[in-house]
């Protein structure tokens, strides 16, 4: 597996940044799966003067952001044929940096949901997909990890576009098991009403609520949420997004993007169906080890 790697400069100038924190955390993980990081140009230059994946021959240097390196990874998000094909991204950005918001940075992501590939914006995002890999690789479960699956003491929002509702139910329908450990759930909106319908269907107790419903995205309930990740008292967001829909609240949907990058260390964000079917595969096949 090969993902494309890019970190804003806020998270690679000093010693404690994100981008290091989450290779001092994963870095065995990362050398036990083989993951080739493909690496834009600044980032790659980073980790090399760091003292950091020494020797390891699937780290790649791409060209300098400037000079096209992330549209490069674009591309391969969407795949340029055999050698040249990415299998996902981790892109850390700076919800400050202009460059966050560039072409590029916005169709990295966009690409990554269209063709079901992880797209990874946070250091929690990240460290959660190594042991999620990690699991289904059929390795040890790593005590560093433990914290993201203490789901009885997190909270979990469970976010759909129009177009995306039914597939959010089917995937809450799937993993119900999974999605009911978490000590609250949170929803906007049409998608927490028939989240709430679908688990009194399914034996949850009548009239007690399985998700707290919030308002509407149109009306708020993105910027709801996003101020409870702020706080950290939202600690996971399972986003199903249209990537293909101009959207009147789009400005709401960016700030609970931001929302989720400004608490890096500790807010997960998946945004690709197949890739939260993989995490609640992952979750069971943990805890049964």
């Amino acid at each position: 597996m090969i993902l494309g790697l890019a970190a804003n400069r806020l998270h690679h100038h000093t010693e404690d940044a994100a981008l290091f924190a989450w290779l001092r955390a994963c870095e065995a993980g990362i050398r036990e799966l083989q993951l080739g990081l493909h690496a834009v140009g600044r980032t790659h230059d980073a980790i090399v003067a760091a003292g950091m994946l020494q020797g390891y021959r699937p780290l790649v240097r791409y060209p300098y952001g400037r000079d096209g390196g992330l549209m490069k990874v674009v591309a391969e998000v969407v795949g340029m044929g055999e050698g040249r094909t990415l299998d996902g991204a981790i892109y850390l950005t700076d919800p400050v940096d202009p460059s966050s918001i560039f072409p590029e940075a916005l169709a990295l992501k966009r690409q990554c949901v269209i063709h079901g590939k992880p797209f990874l914006s946070t250091v929690a995002s990240a460290r959660d997909w190594i042991e999620m890999e990690r699991i289904h690789a059929g390795l040890a479960p790593d005590p560093q990890a433990d914290r993201f699956h203490d789901h009885g003491n997190q909270t979990l929002a469970l976010i759909a576009h129009d177009a995306c509702k039914q597939a959010m139910l089917d995937f809450a329908d799937r993993n119900f098991d999974v999605l009911s450990q978490f000590r609250h759930r949170l929803a906007t909106g049409t998608t927490g009403q028939r989240l709430n319908a679908l688990a009194w269907s399914k034996g949850w107790p009548e009239g007690q609520p399985w998700v707290q419903r919030f308002n509407s995205g149109p009306l708020g309930g993105d910027a709801q949420i996003a101020d409870l990740v702020l706080e950290r008292r939202c600690h996971r967001a399972v986003f199903f997004e249209d990537p293909h829909v101009a959207r009147q609240h789009e400005a709401d949907i960016q700030l609970l993007e931001r929302a989720v990058t400004t608490a890096t260390h500790d807010a997960v964000c998946v945004t690709v169906p197949s890739v939260a079917q993989r995490w609640c595969d992952a979750v069971r096949l943990r805890a049964a080890r």
